[in-house]
C-alpha cells in the first residue's frame, strides 16, 4: 500500500477557477483516516498552501516554494530550507530591471514587490496572501530569498529562461510553473529533493510514495516518487515521465487517482507491476 501522496496545487488539485470539489476533499480526508500521509507540493508560499491544507484537514509538513521550504503549520521553524544566495538574488533583480520584467521575491514567508503593479496585485489576490511593497529589493537580497518569480508572457520568459540557465548553470534551479511564471530557487530546492527529504524524516520508502503534478516544475516530483501521476492537462514532458495519466484538474483528476491507487486495494498489485515495468524502461532515474 502507498503510505504517502504528494499533490501539486495549481493545475492539479485546484481547478482553473482555483476550487476543490467536495468529492475530492472527501477522498483526501478518507485517505488520511486510513493512515496515508497526504501533503501538498507547491510553488506557492507556505502561508498560501497552509490555507488549503487547513481546508482539507492536512496536518503533514508541507512542501512549498518549489521545494525550497518544508514546514509544519503552527511551527515557526522550517524542517528544511534552501534559500537563493544573496549574490544570485542581486543579479536577478538587476536583470529584471534591465529587461523591464516583473519580478517578485519571497523572504520570511512574505511576498515583496518593488512597486504595486497589476501583476503583483493579481497574484496576491489569486493565492490569497498579502504583499509588501519594498522599493529596495537589493537591500532585502542581502539575506537571500526563498524564491524569486518572474511573471510575463511566454515569448518573454522563454529567452529569459535560456539566458538564466547560461548565466547560473547549476547554481540555481530555474523552471516554468505556469505559462507566465518563471521561478528561481536554490539548486537543491525542487519538489523531488524536498519530497525525498520529507519521506526520509517520516521513515517512508520512495517506493511507497505517489506524486501528482501537471507542469514542468513537477518533473522532479514525479521522478522522485515511486509512482508518478500526470494530470490529463499536464504538459507533454510530465506525461512522458509519469507512470499513469489521470483526468484533468477540471475533471477531478486527483479524486480519480486517489480512488484508483489509494482507496481501491484491488489496484495495488497491478500498480506495482506497472511501476516495475516502467522502471525497467529506465525513464525514472534520479
Amino acid at each position: 500500500m502507498y503510505k504517502m501522496i504528494a499533490i501539486d496545487l495549481d493545475g492539479t488539485l485546484l481547478t482553473d477557477e482555483l476550487t476543490i470539489s467536495s468529492d475530492t476533499a472527501a477522498a483526501i480526508q478518507k485517505a488520511i483516516r486510513m493512515g496515508t500521509v497526504v501533503t501538498i507540493a507547491t510553488g506557492r508560499m507556505f502561508s498560501s498552501a497552509k490555507l488549503i491544507a487547513e481546508q482539507l484537514g492536512i496536518h503533514a509538513p508541507l512542501i512549498t516554494y518549489q521545494g525550497a521550504m518544508i514546514r509544519v503549520a503552527g511551527e515557526a521553524e522550517a524542517l528544511y530550507e534552501r534559500p537563493v544566495s544573496p549574490d544570485i538574488a542581486e543579479k536577478l533583480i538587476m536583470i529584471a530591471r534591465e529587461k523591464n520584467i516583473h519580478l517578485q521575491v519571497y523572504q520570511d514567508d512574505i511576498l515583496y514587490g518593488d512597486a504595486e503593479t497589476d501583476k503583483l496585485i493579481a497574484y496576491a489576490e489569486a493565492v490569497q496572501v498579502p504583499y509588501t511593497v519594498e522599493p529596495d529589493l537589493i537591500g532585502l537580497a542581502k539575506k537571500g530569498f526563498t524564491k524569486l518569480l518572474f511573471i510575463d508572457e511566454p515569448d518573454v520568459l522563454a529567452p529569459l529562461q535560456q539566458e538564466l540557465q547560461v548565466l547560473f548553470g547549476e547554481s540555481a534551479y530555474i523552471a516554468k510553473s505556469k505559462r507566465t511564471y518563471l521561478e528561481v530557487t536554490h539548486p537543491e530546492a525542487n519538489k523531488g529533493s524536498a519530497l525525498l527529504f520529507l519521506a526520509n524524516e517520516l521513515g517512508i520508502d520512495r517506493s511507497e510514495i505517489i506524486g501528482i503534478g501537471d507542469n514542468h516544475n513537477d518533473s522532479e516530483l514525479l521522478k522522485a516518487a515511486g509512482f508518478g501521476i500526470a494530470m490529463g492537462n499536464a504538459v507533454q514532458e510530465v506525461k512522458e515521465l509519469a507512470d499513469y495519466t489521470s483526468l484533468t484538474n477540471n475533471d477531478e483528476g486527483v479524486l480519480h487517482a486517489i480512488d484508483k491507487f489509494i482507496l481501491d486495494p484491488a489496484n495495488v498489485a497491478a500498480t506495482q507491476e506497472g511501476r516495475e515495468e516502467h522502471a525497467q524502461l529506465g525513464r525514472k532515474k534520479l
